[in-house]
């Protein structure tokens, strides 16, 4: 599509956003008139490769810490257990 009329721009409207997604520019005619351009606004990207060891990175940067060591967990899930059920568990 290299151009489209202002009654097109209703009907076809999906299509004229994959040409500006595929960086193409678009003209609008009116009553056989080509009154403008209609350009894409944003930079096209070309394809990114996965990086894993980035991503590995990443990943073990957003992994919270444990916020409570390992034997106060286990005090305070027997001191919950003991609430909840009392003591006749093992």
């Amino acid at each position: 599509m290299e151009y489209i009329t202002t009654t097109d721009l209703r009907t076809k409207s999906s299509q004229l956003v994959s040409d500006l997604k595929k960086g193409k520019r678009i003209s609008l005619v009116h009553r056989s008139q080509v009154v403008g351009e209609i350009t894409p606004t944003f930079p096209i990207k070309e394809k990114v490769i996965f990086d894993a060891k980035k991503f590995k990175e990443a990943m073990r940067a957003l992994r919270p810490k444990r916020l409570i060591p390992k034997k106060d967990r286990e005090r305070i899930y027997r001191a919950h257990l003991m609430k909840k059920y009392g003591k006749g568990l093992s």
